[in-house]
């Protein structure tokens, strides 16, 4: 199974215990550190994520995915929060996330310059826009996180 098929799947398997908790689903990924293979499963709720919330969660899923055993590898599962300076994959992360404080990397520069950090104004499939007025393709970002706001 691809980790794409992997991920997507976990992630239809945890969206029932996340509603049912108020939680709110960040992101799952599924990698290879060394000889270790993570299933990692990003939440947070409002007000923050706590240590109890992420073993309900975790237990629960735990459950489902030994029922399913789709994962061939052993791997370890990891709960948690995405974090003040989580990355945004998806558009919703974007979404949820205009008007805040972002740090961009790009793969080529632009302006002799490939890391910029603004607040984060507009989005679209094609482009990331942020302050002040700078809008590059997302063809050429890298990547893009929360940065923390004092």
């Amino acid at each position: 199974m691809k980790r794409a098929d992997i991920e997507k799947r976990t992630e239809e398997l945890v969206m029932p215990i996340i509603d049912s908790g108020g939680y709110e689903f960040w992101d799952a990924e599924y990698v290879k550190e060394g000889s270790d293979y993570y299933l990692r499963v990003y939440v947070d709720k409002e007000g923050g994520i706590t240590i109890d919330d992420c073993v309900t969660i975790s237990r629960a899923l735990e459950e489902k995915l030994d029922a399913e055993d789709f994962i061939k590898e052993a791997y370890i599962l990891e709960v948690s929060s995405p974090g003040l300076t989580r990355k945004l994959k998806k558009d919703r992360d974007f979404e949820r996330s205009l008007g805040r404080l972002v740090y961009l990397k790009l793969y080529k520069k632009e302006n002799e310059v490939k890391e910029y950090t603004g607040k984060l104004e507009a989005f679209d499939k094609d482009s990331i826009t942020i302050s002040p007025d700078i809008t590059f393709s997302r063809d050429n970002v890298s990547s893009i996180r929360l940065e923390f706001e004092e």
